[in-house]
């Protein structure tokens, strides 16, 4: 119903009634009389509300319909009510079209995510985490070397992954969910790639390890591990490092940093955890970033930002079927009709290219 679409996309906005009110021209009382189905918005309210929600007129009309289930956040859990509504209502919106466009496509194109057989029941410490990952990235044949890009690796193992720019500052540390059985992770969208990777890694670590940890171990904790393994295999660690260092050179972690996709931070962590760096060594390294202010503000260059690619691709191709008109196609991209198109000619300029 348009009075449903109306108030989700107000609140994924984060608007207030008369916020929303008076950037659309109409009173307050109208947009609640809208919302509760007590009135109808005519044509030229309705596209000064998706001018002012900045959503295609389209999208009050949409009949999918989803729900997050099992929302886990990390980092911050009691998020301010506001802020936890803004956040999963973008979120909503994006599933939505995610779904939309599935239902188009036959023979369902995304695989069902599985976690690999033969991982054990009960881990008793962290330490046995690392061979948790080891036997994962075996069956995924991913080697221990790094990962190029892991948005598309989790993209090929049947975990939808969104970027939404209501994750900011340090109040929100990633999301997931389940939408009608698909999983589904959730990161910023201006984040560096290193906070993006960490943080998509940190969610398939409480996916991998769920309902296996022994009591005492915390879960948090235990994501961390994986996420850290995960990203830079104890193999690799070993070789960068060495087996026992008293001090890493901060050269030396920017470089490993721009190799692996894992923060300076993190390799300080990774040090640590596979005991390369004693605890001392790791506190006075600790203290070292600190005093530098490095904790939040690392001196290399950013990691290049990941973005997923399968919802553009599928996109495409059900252009390319002639399951979908152009319009469609820009609609569930969220673009204007004219950038849609340059962008689907370059796609027919990039295939041409390579017949």
């Amino acid at each position: 119903m348009i009075s449903e679409r109306i108030k989700q996309a107000r609140k994924a906005a984060g608007l207030p009634l008369r916020t929303l009110a008076d950037r659309a021209g109409v009173t307050a009382m109208a947009i609640s009389k809208y919302e509760r189905g007590k009135s109808t918005p005519s044509s030229g309210v309705l596209l000064s509300l998706a001018k002012a929600l900045e959503v295609p007129v389209e999208y009050f009309f949409r009949s999918a319909k989803v729900k997050l289930r099992e929302v886990e956040y990390r980092k911050h859990q009691k998020l301010p009510k506001k802020l936890q509504t803004k956040i999963e209502g973008d979120v909503l919106e994006q599933v939505e079209r995610f779904f939309e466009l599935m239902d188009l496509l036959p023979g369902g194109p995304i695989s069902r995510f599985q976690i690999p057989d033969g991982i054990q029941s009960r881990i008793q410490d962290y330490d046995e985490i690392e061979d948790v990952v080891e036997m994962v990235r075996a069956k995924w044949n991913l080697g221990s070397n790094p990962i190029s890009d892991l948005t598309d690796t989790l993209e090929e193992r049947g975990i939808i992954v969104l970027q939404t720019a209501a994750l900011h500052e340090n109040a929100f540390d990633g999301l997931a969910a389940t939408v009608n059985d698909v999983l589904v992770i959730v990161v910023g969208l201006g984040w560096p790639g290193d906070r993006q990777r960490f943080t998509l890694a940190h969610e398939l670590g409480h996916l991998i390890l769920k309902d296996r940890l022994a009591p005492e171990l915390d879960k948090e904790w235990a994501a961390n591990r994986f996420a850290g393994a995960f990203l830079v295999p104890r193999r690799e660690v070993l070789k960068e490092l060495g087996e026992s260092r008293s001090w890493l050179e901060p050269g030396e972690l920017c470089a490993l940093k721009k190799t692996y996709g894992l923060s300076m931070g993190g390799w300080l962590h990774r040090a640590r955890d596979l005991k390369v760096l004693s605890e001392a060594g790791y506190k006075k390294m600790y203290q070292f970033f600190g005093a530098h202010g490095w904790v939040k503000n690392e001196p290399c260059d950013e990691y290049p930002r990941e973005e997923p690619k399968l919802f553009q691709q599928l996109v495409f191709r059900a252009l390319g079927e002639d399951l979908i008109s152009e319009s469609k196609g820009a609609e569930l991209l969220r673009k204007p009709l004219k950038q849609f198109v340059a962008m689907r000619n370059l796609e027919r300029a990039a295939s041409a290219r390579h017949q």
